[in-house]
C-alpha cells in the first residue's frame, strides 16, 4: 500500500524545556501529520544518548532516553511543581538543544520527581516484566554515577569484570539509585506508550530506528561480554566502521565492538530475538540501521586511528532472520525497513531479497557531475522500497543544492522538472511522491525548505550534531495542505 510520512526526531520538537519530549507538542505534531494526510512518523533511536549526544551511541539497547520525558505530566501527577520546572535552566535558544544544560537540569528534576514517588502497581509490574535488561541497566547507571560517569572499562577490576560478590555488594550499596533509574524507565515507558497510542488512534504509524551495533560503554556489553569480540580483559579485538566513502575520505571509525556471531549462533540468536521483540513493543515499523552488516561487515583492528585498514567479514545472513522469526513466532508482527545504503555487494542484495524487506533510496544520491544513471533516481525505484529526499546523515535538500557542483545541480533541476517559482526542496518532494516506491519519507527540514544550519548530523564529526529543533509554529497549515495535496494526487 502506498503511503507517506515525515522524519522528525522527538528531540527536535518544540517545548519550553530545552528539548522535544513526549508532551503536548508531540500530540500537536501528530495532529499536524493527520491534517497533512501522512500515515507515518519516523523517529531516530529513542535510547539514552551517550558519546557525542548521538542516539546511535547509547548506554543501553533496551532503555529509553530520560531527556524525552515530559515534565508537565510529572507536574500534573503531583511529582513536580510548575515553579520547579519554570525556574530551571534549559538553554536560551529554542532552535537547538543545549545537551549539557538539558541533561544536568533534567536529571535534577527527575530526582525531585523520584523523591515524591511511591511505588505503585504499574511500577512493580514494569520492573518485574522488564527485569531481564532493566536490572543490569539500572545497576550500570548507578555504578557509572558513583564513578563520575567514567566508562565501565575504567572501573575497578572486580566491577569491570562483574565479579559476583562485587556486583552483589554494589547492588546493595546503590539500591536507592538503582530504584531511581528504574523509576525513570517506568516513566519513559508509560509516556511513550501513551503517545504511540495517540498516534495509532489517529491513523499514524511510528517508524522506529535501531542501530545495528551497540556502544562499547553500554550496559549491553558490560552485562553480556560473551556476545561481543572482546579479549580476556574485555577490551575490543576489532571495532565497527565503514571504509572510505561519500561521507569521509578516511572512512568512518564508529568504534563499536563487533558481535561474536559464532556465540550468538550457538544461542540461536536469542539476544537479537529479544531486541526485535522489544522494538515491536515500541514501534509499528522498524528501520534497521546498516542492514548490510548482516551479510558482510567491516572490521577495523582496535586502536586504529581511521577506518582505512579494515577487512570485510561474513555476517550471519538469512540464518539470523529465520531464527528471530522462529523464536518470536506470533510476536513477530513488526514491519522492517532495511537501511541498505553505502557500498553494497551483490550478496547484500540477495539477502535483502530473501528477507523481503524494503530497502532505502535517497534522491540526493541520484545526481552526479557525470550525469550517470543509478539506483537512487526514481525511474529505477522498485515498489518495495522506502525513499527519502535525504536522511539524518545528509544535508538538507537546499543545503545539498547550494554545495553541489554545477553539473549535479543542472542534472537535478532537469530531472525533477523544477518549476520557475518552485523551491528545489518542494520539487524533490513532489518527485518522490510521484515515484513508484510504496513509501516516501520526508525530513521536516525539507518540508520547511531549510538550509544546512538545520542539518541533523555530519558523519565522522563530533559536536554540533543532533541539536536542531523546529521553532514553535514553524510547521504551518499551509505546509500540511501542500503535502496533503500531493498525497491525494499521487494516491498516497
Amino acid at each position: 500500500m502506498r503511503g507517506c510520512g515525515v522524519l522528525m526526531h522527538i528531540t527536535s520538537l518544540p517545548s519550553p524545556y530545552g528539548i522535544g519530549t513526549f508532551g503536548a507538542e508531540a500530540e500537536r505534531f501528530v495532529d499536524w501529520l493527520v491534517s497533512a494526510k501522512q500515515k507515518y512518523w519516523q523517529v531516530l533511536p529513542l535510547s539514552p544518548t551517550g558519546y557525542g549526544d548521538s542516539p546511535y551511541q547509547s548506554f543501553s539497547t533496551f532503555a529509553g532516553n530520560p531527556l524525552l520525558i515530559d515534565l508537565d505530566e510529572l507536574v500534573t501527577g503531583g511529582l513536580l511543581t510548575k515553579a520547579q520546572c519554570e525556574s530551571s535552566e534549559f538553554g536560551a535558544d529554542p532552535s537547538f538543544v543545549d545537551f549539557e544544560k538539558v541533561s544536568k537540569t533534567k536529571r535534577e528534576l527527575l530526582k525531585e520527581a523520584f523523591h515524591s514517588f511511591t511505588d505503585d502497581v504499574g511500577f512493580l509490574a514494569f520492573t518485574a516484566e522488564e527485569a531481564q535488561w532493566l536490572d543490569d541497566y539500572a545497576l550500570f547507571m548507578a555504578i557509572k554515577g558513583a564513578n563520575e560517569q567514567r566508562p565501565w572499562y575504567q572501573w575497578e577490576k572486580n566491577l569491570r569484570l562483574r565479579e559476583p560478590k562485587s556486583v552483589e555488594a554494589a547492588t546493595e550499596t546503590y539500591k536507592e539509585e538503582i530504584r531511581f533509574w528504574k523509576f525513570v524507565q517506568y516513566t519513559f515507558s508509560r509516556q511513550w506508550s501513551r503517545l504511540r497510542r495517540y498516534a495509532n488512534k489517529n491513523g499514524v504509524k511510528i517508524i522506529g530506528d535501531i542501530p545495528i551495533y551497540v556502544a562499547l560503554d553500554s550496559a549491553d556489553v558490560w552485562a553480556s561480554p560473551e556476545l561481543f569480540e572482546l579479549d580476556a580483559e574485555y577490551n575490543p579485538k576489532r571495532v565497527a566502521g565503514v571504509p572510505p566513502d561519500y561521507f569521509s575520505a578516511t572512512g568512518q571509525l564508529w568504534g563499536n565492538p563487533l558481535y561474536n556471531w559464532e556465540y550468538m549462533r550457538s544461542e540461536k540468536y536469542l539476544w537479537w530475538s529479544t531486541r526485535v521483540k522489544k522494538a515491536a513493543e515500541l514501534y509499528d515499523c522498524l528501520r534497521i540501521d546498516h542492514f548490510r552488516a548482516f551479510d558482510t561487515y567491516y572490521a577495523v583492528p582496535f586502536g586504529e586511528k581511521t577506518a582505512e585498514h579494515g577487512t570485510w567479514e561474513k555476517g550471519p545472513g538469512i540464518e539470523l532472520f529465520d531464527a528471530v522469526t522462529k523464536n518470536l513466532g506470533s510476536n513477530n508482527n513488526i514491519e522492517i525497513i532495511a537501511e541498505d545504503l553505502g557500498e553494497i555487494f551483490d550478496s547484500v542484495k540477495v539477502l535483502l531479497k530473501q528477507t523481503g524487506f524494503p530497502g532505502m533510496r535517497v534522491l540526493q544520491f541520484g545526481f552526479n557531475p557525470a550525469g550517470e544513471d543509478n539506483i537512487h533516481l526514481p525511474h529505477e525505484y522498485v515498489a518495495n522500497s522506502v525513499v527519502y529526499t535525504g536522511t539524518h546523515d545528509n544535508s538538507t535538500v537546499r543545503g545539498w543544492f547550494r554545495g553541489a557542483d554545477a553539473k549535479s545541480r543542472k542534472m537535478a533541476v532537469r530531472y525533477v522538472n523544477k518549476a520557475r517559482f518552485e523551491s528545489i526542496s518542494d520539487a524533490f518532494i513532489r518527485t518522490l511522491y510521484a515515484s513508484k516506491a510504496n513509501l516516501a519519507i520526508i525530513p521536516a527540514q525539507d518540508i520547511l525548505g531549510l538550509y544546512d544550519n538545520a542539518r541533523m548530523n555530519i558523519p565522522s564529526t563530533i559536536g554540533g550534531n543532533w541539536i536542531w529543533r523546529v521553532k514553535p509554529g514553524a510547521l504551518k497549515q499551509k505546509h500540511a495542505d501542500k503535502l496533503a495535496g500531493l498525497a491525494g494526487i499521487y494516491f498516497r
